[in-house]
């Protein structure tokens, strides 16, 4: 790939990039630059964090050095669970990844405790904590952190350390939902004032769960990665679709960004009565006759399912 290439590939389907002019220079500097995201073990991985995922295998093919942390630590101070408990779900993150296409010897999977807990690390996070006033911890920690009304210190901890992972993971390209824009411009800001180099910060979509609100397992409105054809058929059935609506459509950006990002085109299947198959070539294609509403929300839905089913059937092999 051309640097301009590798630029068009990592900016696929992402929200933001902080900033185009990093990324650029980043790219045309460096072949391999260190990309990460930091997953914590707290539940079922579901569609919303496989957006990142593919994120991740984006910048693989950019030639990128995947780095992904399993951050156990983050999760236990989240109240996400023992120690035990997180490390468990974290081997399940980490087969989900794979299974879902991240190549394992080109992925470098680091657990959070194998490194957060020692000197080195806790020096950086005090010091760090001597320059984050405790209203910026706060605001940070709005999007990720349970019951922010009312945060334990240990909560208000989790995204300084998150700015120290960057730094000592050696990171030059963050990748997170837009959730986690305020914990990566804390990074940004603070780093440099311990000596760290900033990161570039590229910031996937929020996808929307099929009640209309963030798509995330405290809501119970996504779709898991393990969950069977059937339980995919019956919650995309369900789902909110209504005829040439392209706001908050669930079903719609399940197509830009997982279906097309790993399919060339898409094929809606119809009775020839219906006029009979429709091949779309790209995801505009699709939501141009969606919108006219040349397709029907049903076609969309089975053909839907029929996607998502072919794209999770590696992983539940692997989880059985």
């Amino acid at each position: 790939m051309t640097p301009e290439e590798k630029i068009e590939r990592i900016k696929y389907n992402v929200d933001e990039v902080v900033t185009d002019e990093e990324l650029t220079e980043l790219i045309k500097s460096n072949p391999a630059p260190k990309v990460y995201v930091g997953y914590e073990p707290s539940g079922r991985i579901h569609m919303g964090h496989v957006l990142t995922v593919n994120k991740l295998l984006d910048c693989q093919k950019a030639g990128c050095e995947v780095i992904v942390l399993l951050a156990d630590v983050h999760a236990y101070l989240n109240k996400k669970g023992t120690f035990e408990e997180v490390r468990k779900i974290a081997d399940y993150n980490k087969r989900c990844f794979i299974a879902l296409g991240l190549s394992e010897e080109n992925t470098k999977f680091v657990l959070g405790s194998d490194y957060q807990l020692g000197e080195e690390y806790m020096l950086n996070v005090l010091k760090m904590a001597k320059t984050v006033t405790l209203n910026r911890a706060t605001r940070s920690m709005d999007e990720v952190g349970r019951a922010m009304d009312n945060p334990m210190v240990s909560q208000l901890v989790y995204p300084i350390m998150q700015a120290i992972d960057i730094a000592l993971l050696d990171v030059d390209i963050a990748v997170g939902g837009t959730d986690q824009r305020k914990i990566h411009m804390l990074a940004r800001e603070h780093l440099k004032e311990l000596g760290f180099k900033t990161p570039v910060c590229i910031h996937t979509p929020i996808i929307s769960g099929f009640d209309g609100n963030k798509m995330s397992s405290s809501n119970d409105n996504f779709i898991s990665v393990d969950d069977t054809a059937e339980d995919v058929a019956n919650k995309i059935k369900k789902a909110y679709c209504k005829q040439g609506d392209l706001e908050q459509n669930p079903i719609m950006e399940l197509f830009k960004y997982h279906i097309y990002p790993r399919y060339e085109s898409i094929t809606i299947e119809k009775p020839e009565k219906f006029g009979g198959n429709v091949t779309f070539n790209s995801y505009q294609e699709l939501e141009t006759a969606f919108a006219e509403e040349k397709v029907h929300p049903m076609d969309l839905k089975s053909a839907c399912v029929k996607y998502l089913n072919e794209i999770l059937d590696p992983v539940r092999a692997v989880l059985l």
